[in-house]
C-alpha cells in the first residue's frame, strides 16, 4: 500500500476508529462506551458568589495541580469558558493576582461573565480578564508571572466522537495543525514565566502529539546547555484547598512519560485530560 493510500484510510469516522484503535488497542472500545455515558460534572460554588459553576471534576484536578504558594502574579492563558479560572481564584492567596486571558472575543465575553457571577467581589476584582493571542504574549513581556496555566486548544476527541459532522470531517491534519497552535502558546507562556515558577499544561485530546510530545519538544528546546531549563514536578494536588467549593472525589490519574492523564474509563467518566508540571529552573 503506498503512503497516500494509508493516509487516505484516516479519513472521516473510519479514519477516525482506525486511528485511535492503533493507539489504544482494545482499551479504545471501553474509552467509547465512556464516551457515549453521561459527562462527569462537579458544582463548583465559591462562598459570596452569585452562581454555581458546573465542570468536569479532571478538570478541577488539573487546575488543582499548579502550585500557588508565593505566587503573587498567576496567568490562565487560555481561560474560556472560565472554570480553571475558578478553582485558581479560588485558591491564591489574598495578595495575589489573576490574568485570564482568552483570544476569542465572544468567549472572552462569556469568561468575563463567569468571573462576575460566579466568584465573590473580594476576589473578582483581584482578577482582570483580557482579550490576547497568548502565542504572541511573549513579544510584549518575558518572565512575568509565577504560575501558569495553559488549558490549550486541542482536538477533544470526546466532543468529535459525539458529533457526527466534525466526526465525518476529522483527518490526522486536524491533529499537526493543533499541534502547532499549542507549541505556539506552550512557547509563549514559557517565556512568560519566572524562574522557579510552575508551567501547568494540560489538553483534552487523546493523541500524544498534543499531550507528551510536546512536552518533549519543550524538553529539546529549552534544556539545552546555557538556556536554563526545568525540571518536570510531580503533581500534589491538596484538596482541602477547595473544599469550601465542592464536594467530590478527584479522579485517578495515569502516569505516561511525561506527564499524567485521565481516561473516564477508569476515573467514572471524568476527563480525558492530560496535564503536565514543569518547574522553571
Amino acid at each position: 500500500m503506498s503512503k497516500n493510500q494509508n493516509k487516505a484510510l484516516y479519513k472521516g469516522a473510519q479514519g477516525f476508529e482506525q486511528f485511535y484503535s492503533e493507539l489504544y488497542g482494545q482499551r479504545w472500545q471501553s474509552l467509547k462506551q465512556a464516551f457515549a455515558a453521561p459527562a462527569d460534572s462537579i458544582e463548583y460554588k465559591v462562598p459570596g458568589s452569585q452562581k454555581s459553576y458546573f465542570l468536569d471534576s479532571a478538570s478541577i484536578l488539573a487546575a488543582l495541580c499548579l502550585p500557588l504558594n508565593n505566587a503573587t502574579d498567576i496567568l490562565d492563558l487560555c481561560a474560556a469558558p472560565g472554570g480553571k479560572t475558578l478553582v485558581l481564584a479560588s485558591r491564591m492567596s489574598k495578595d495575589a493576582h489573576l490574568s485570564s486571558n482568552e483570544r476569542s472575543p465572544q468567549r472572552k465575553h462569556r469568561l468575563a461573565t463567569v468571573v462576575e457571577e460566579c466568584l465573590p467581589p473580594q476576589i473578582a476584582e483581584r482578577i482582570t480578564v483580557s482579550c490576547s493571542d497568548g502565542s504572541t504574549w511573549c513579544t510584549r513581556q518575558t518572565e512575568c508571572f509565577d504560575a501558569i496555566l495553559l488549558d490549550a486548544p486541542c482536538s477533544s476527541e470526546r466532543h468529535v466522537i459525539a458529533d457526527p459532522k466534525y466526526l465525518n470531517q476529522w483527518s490526522p491534519a486536524r491533529i499537526k495543525t493543533v499541534a502547532m497552535e499549542q507549541w505556539a502558546l506552550l512557547s509563549s507562556a514559557y517565556r512568560l514565566l519566572r524562574s522557579g515558577g510552575y508551567l501547568l499544561y494540560s489538553t483534552c485530546a487523546l493523541a500524544p502529539q498534543e499531550n507528551d510530545q510536546m512536552m518533549e519538544r519543550l524538553l529539546k528546546k529549552f534544556q539545552k546547555e546555557g538556556s536554563g531549563g526545568f525540571v518536570f514536578e510531580n503533581p500534589e494536588p491538596d484538596q482541602t484547598q477547595i473544599a469550601h467549593c465542592a464536594k467530590f472525589t478527584l479522579p485517578a490519574y495515569e502516569k505516561t512519560q511525561y506527564g499524567y492523564q485521565i481516561l473516564p474509563d477508569t476515573s467514572n467518566g471524568a476527563g480525558p485530560i492530560y496535564f503536565s508540571l514543569i518547574k522553571k529552573s
